[in-house]
């Protein structure tokens, strides 16, 4: 008996979602992996801070981390693209906070107060056979965000 492509293709989705419900953890948010950036970052004498938090699940690759790419327009000068992080992430599946900060020359990267661009990520990088680096993003986040003066 031959059975219609369609109607075999409904039913292994079928059988497909019935396994997914009967296997999946009872609190499904401790396996996504999540980052969020705040709104606000502060920059102080050529050092910025940027905020937010991050959940990763326990079945994360070893060796996630959180990196950061700042961008800000100065106007009349060139675009200022800064990427900075490197904190381990501890993936346990609950949310935590991180703050990552780089020293930014004035002279080198042209940062100020104001309005800028940053994307957040939670990634891993391995290593695979001929020394090729390969880099997965678990999460990512864009926002705008506004950098404030702080006095050291």
């Amino acid at each position: 008996m031959r059975v219609p492509t369609r109607r075999l293709a409904v039913t292994v989705l079928s059988a497909l979602a019935a396994a997914t419900a009967f296997t999946a953890p009872a609190d499904a948010r401790s396996h996504q992996n999540a980052i969020s950036v705040r709104g606000v970052g502060h920059i102080s004498e050529g050092h910025v801070t940027l905020y937010g938090t991050y959940a990763c699940a326990p079945s994360s690759p070893r060796g996630v981390q959180i990196q950061v790419t700042l961008t800000q327009d100065a106007g009349d000068r060139a675009t200022t693209r800064l990427g900075f992080g490197g904190q381990e992430a501890e993936c346990d599946g609950q949310e935590h906070d991180w703050s990552a900060s780089a020293d930014a020359d004035r002279d080198l990267v042209n940062l100020h107060p104001g309005a800028a661009a940053a994307q957040a990520r939670l990634q891993t990088a391995s290593l695979h056979s001929g020394f090729k680096l390969s880099v997965s993003s678990l999460a990512q986040a864009d926002r705008d965000v506004l950098l404030e003066e702080k006095h050291r």
